[in-house]
């Protein structure tokens, strides 16, 4: 059984910056993948940024060049920070995390959930 803990969200004015991260604890070891989703009130989920077992990256269009992911691999740990914040950044921020189990296999799970509120 996996779990993955997400800390780091919080209030922020505009322009500023906050670092997400999501700690993975159990048995599965291999990472195959890990990314971070945010849902706003009355939007899909969709995705942030994701960082792959190869270290190849991809982000939303709209948080290119303002938030970067990267993880430790010895903590098993995602992070992603955020800086120059907008009030669009509001939302719900989602690590979501897929081991390798076997080599035809993976598994995928999500955290909680994190609040980030950019307000004045």
């Amino acid at each position: 059984q996996v779990q993955l803990v997400e800390s780091g969200g919080g209030l922020v004015q505009p322009g500023g910056s906050l670092r997400l991260s999501c700690a993975a604890s159990g048995s599965a070891d291999n990472i195959y993948e890990m990314s971070w989703y945010r849902q706003a009130p009355g939007k899909q989920r969709e995705l942030v940024a994701l960082l792959n077992y190869s270290g190849s990256t991809k982000y939303a269009d709209s948080v290119k060049g303002r938030f970067a992911i990267s993880r430790d691999n010895a903590k098993k740990t995602v992070n992603l920070q955020m800086n120059s914040l907008k009030p669009e950044d509001t939302a719900v921020y989602y690590c979501y995390v897929v081991f390798q189990i076997a080599p035809l296999k993976r598994e995928a799970y999500w955290g909680q959930g994190t609040q980030v509120t950019v307000s004045s």
